[in-house]
């Protein structure tokens, strides 16, 4: 039974297909299909100028829709009953189904769409036989012509081109065929809702695309703001990583050096020691090794400078002089007997004070700067000052040295203080110069060192 009332519809509906096929041409069926699955497929559900900053901003759509609802109603009720002498139960629901919907379209405005287009069309055909249309406007009355460019406005600021497109050319389709099924009654008003409708949409379709070019170059600027910083960050750590490969290469040749001369050294070693002692040596050796296979890996290009001496606070002198023949008034106060300083607290002490130089130079030209580099009463811990006044030279109007400043430095000042587990203070003064205090371990007991890294004021 199934199968005998199945394989006739299947026939028409071939049919039908083949009719299609034969009287649109191939060029043209894309592009109306993709037209269908634009009409078809709305986009997800969400309140018109929803991302909006304001409260009342957000609530407009709604206010604006409830009044068009609420204008419209009753007036087309009014206008189908005693105008065109459409029957009161008619006109009251035609009038609901064309005006009401307008409430869905600040969520779902394509949706309402499909509504009000079917209630529209339902509309002309019913108004066909009333007595009073003969003479007024029609296929479209003056209150759907209102109702629908509101409901294109918010079709134009949700849906994507080409469903805009598909919503247009629909609009013009209906109000033909309207005028063919009875030409005698049709009025030039539905050339007019096309045009109107056209305009609409293009005007809110372009305002739409620009506000969705815009969030999306901002989304852009965002992600590429952190992955600069994220760049920057493993710049400073790969540098860091380079600096401390002499520093640590440096104790484990000592540890080889030792270990292979330990059995010459000391007469009498047993067997056993003598092994362990060439244990120790190989590998201290194979860890050297590997700490030069993973510096070839963290050096870039144009780094081969980089592999002499790194420098230490015995170098600081030189380089506050060279910060007073850039034009810097700085000043340097450098403790005479600092002891046994670590090599990695020598060498970030130097590049902390370097890089506050340097942001002085750059930042506050010509500003007096104080540098002051200590250790505390027990010895435990290096205090490294660097203050600045403001710059003579600077424009009030600019922008303080957090907000202008790429961050570069101060990343690899926090980097350097977590490393050897010290503290970092760094901010604006309130007469517009700028500090930066870091405290570093001069010991590597726990009791010394602590066992946080605190950092205060990071910029970026």
């Amino acid at each position: 039974m199934s199968n005998g009332s199945s394989t006739p519809r299947a026939r028409r509906l071939a049919r039908l297909r083949a009719l299609v096929r034969r009287g649109v041409p191939a060029g043209a069926r894309r592009p109306l299909h993709a037209l269908g699955l634009a009409l078809a497929t709305p986009r997800p559900a969400a309140p018109l100028l929803a991302d909006a900053r304001y409260v009342w901003l957000r609530h407009l759509p709604y206010v604006v829709a409830f009044a068009f609802v609420a204008t419209l109603l009753p007036v087309t009720i009014t206008v189908l009953t005693q105008d065109y002498r459409l029957d009161g139960a008619l006109a009251g629901a035609l009038a609901t189904a064309q005006t009401a919907p307008l409430l869905l379209a600040v969520t779902r405005p394509l949706q309402s769409w499909w509504i009000i287009l079917s209630a529209d069309v339902a509309g002309a055909l019913l108004l066909i036989a009333a007595d009073g249309t003969a003479g007024r406007q029609w296929p479209w009355t003056p209150m759907v012509v209102v109702g629908y460019l509101a409901l294109m406005l918010a079709v134009g600021l949700r849906e994507p081109r080409r469903t805009l497109i598909g919503v247009w050319l629909v609009t013009g389709a209906a109000g033909w065929l309207c005028g063919l099924i009875a030409p005698n009654l049709s009025q030039p008003v539905h050339v007019l809702l096309f045009v109107l409708s056209g305009v609409v949409l293009l005007v809110t379709g372009t305002l739409r695309e620009r506000g969705d070019a815009q969030r999306r170059l901002v989304e852009q600027e965002t992600i590429s703001e952190a992955e600069r910083a994220r760049r920057t960050l493993l710049e400073e750590r790969a540098r860091i990583a380079r600096e401390l490969h002499d520093v640590v290469a440096h104790h484990m040749s000592v540890i080889t050096v030792q270990a292979d001369s330990a059995p010459y050294r000391i007469p009498g070693l047993p067997d056993a020691a003598r092994e362990e002692f060439g244990s120790i040596a190989a590998s201290a050796r194979e860890s050297l090794a590997e700490m030069r296979r993973l510096l070839a890996v963290l050096r870039s290009d144009g780094t081969e400078g980089e592999r002499a001496p790194q420098p230490g606070l015995d170098r600081v002198q030189q380089l506050v002089e060279a910060t007073v023949r850039a034009g810097v008034p700085a000043e340097l106060s450098l403790a005479t007997e600092l002891g046994d300083v670590p090599q990695t607290v020598d060498l970030s002490a130097y590049r902390i004070v370097q890089e506050a130089l340097a942001n002085v130079v750059r930042h506050a030209p010509g500003a007096p700067t104080r540098v002051s580099v200590r250790p505390d009463e027990d010895g435990a811990w290096l205090t490294v000052l660097v203050v600045n006044g403001p710059s003579p030279e600077r424009d009030a109007r600019r922008s303080p040295l957090e907000s202008t400043g790429t961050g570069h430095g101060l990343v690899g000042m926090r980097e350097r203080v977590r490393l050897t587990g010290g503290s970092l203070d760094t901010g604006p003064l309130p007469d517009g110069g700028f500090r930066v205090a870091a405290r570093l371990p001069l010991r590597t007991d726990p009791a010394a060192s602590g066992t946080a890294t605190s950092v205060k004021g990071s910029l970026s």
